[in-house]
């Protein structure tokens, strides 16, 4: 018996000594994979989109292997003289992915992507939406002209003619504010349009006046309307129950009961119960019985 004990103590000994021989491994291992670090170039500074890069904005940081941005750079000799085509916020890494191709000028011919145009149109308070139109949203166009002649109709029509458009600058500005609720009076909004697309804008601003709409930056989906004139207009519309902020759902017409007052039902007049009055009932023949002391009434049967 004494045997017995003496081996299972030294079989749970032996099982625990492995246990803590790979938990020493496994942390040994993980420290050292920690201990492997790369040097990244980050940002010291706030970068802003298409300036050139300087020394003084950049710096170096460990970062371990594992955790290494795809992209990054090592030293800060090849980043001298690039262009940043995104704002590079403090301690950001800076991949390539955030710069413009070798050769590349700075300003907005960098962050133009390859087979697009930048096109910029004149605009006022109701054409750029009071100000609010800043780099990185995306408008529509609408415009505002008048029917071929040989097209059979005469009335002026509005129709959505290019969609989900990038604005580049506004003014001479092509990165966003700080404040991204500031509001800046601008006379011209240079849009990111393809070559076909800059044909149609500026046919549009010849002959029609233009409008910008802006629309969600999660909102890409293409929208086919039939346009609007004088007739479809005064056709009347009805009326929309207006999303909450931040969803995606389409409009839904508002029930009949919003858009118009039913009529007040007329009162239906109180009923008043009537209490039925029952006869009593007549009294039954009785008898008078005395035995002994005690006297007592005898009712007959019916």
């Amino acid at each position: 018996m004494r045997n017995k004990r003496l081996l299972i103590a030294l079989l749970a000994a032996v099982t625990f000594g492995l246990i803590a021989a790979v938990s020493v491994k496994q942390y040994l291992l993980t420290a050292q994979t920690f201990r492997q670090t790369n040097d990244v170039v980050v940002a010291k500074f706030e970068i802003p989109m298409g300036s050139r890069i300087i020394p003084e904005q950049l710096t170096v940081a460990q970062f371990p292997t594992s955790v290494t941005p795809q992209g990054a750079i090592g030293t800060v000799d090849g980043l001298v003289g690039r262009i940043a085509i995104t704002s590079i916020a403090p301690r950001d890494p800076v991949t390539e992915s955030k710069l413009a191709p070798l050769g590349a000028l700075g300003g907005l011919s960098s962050v133009i992507p390859e087979g697009y145009r930048a096109m910029t149109v004149k605009v006022d308070d109701v054409v750029g939406i009071s100000g609010f139109i800043m780099p990185g949203t995306l408008v529509d166009v609408v415009v505002v002209i008048s029917p071929p002649k040989n097209s059979g109709q005469e009335e002026k029509i509005s129709k959505i003619v290019l969609q989900n458009i990038k604005v580049l600058a506004n003014g001479q500005n092509i990165d966003k504010p700080k404040n991204d609720r500031e509001v800046e009076r601008v006379k011209a909004v240079t849009l990111q349009v393809t070559p076909e697309q800059a044909e149609k804008l500026a046919l549009a601003g010849s002959e029609g006046r233009l409008q910008l709409v802006m629309r969600n930056s999660v909102d890409q989906a293409d929208e086919q309307t039939k346009g609007a004139n004088k007739t479809s207009l005064l056709s009347g519309e009805h009326a929309t129950i207006a999303p909450d902020p931040g969803t995606n759902s389409a409009p839904k017409a508002a029930p009949s009961s919003a858009r118009r007052s039913a009529p007040r039902p007329m009162p239906v007049p109180r009923e008043i119960p009537t209490k039925v009055v029952t006869a009593p009932a007549p009294p039954r023949p009785s008898i008078e019985v005395i035995e002994g002391a005690k006297k007592k009434t005898v009712d007959f049967p019916q």
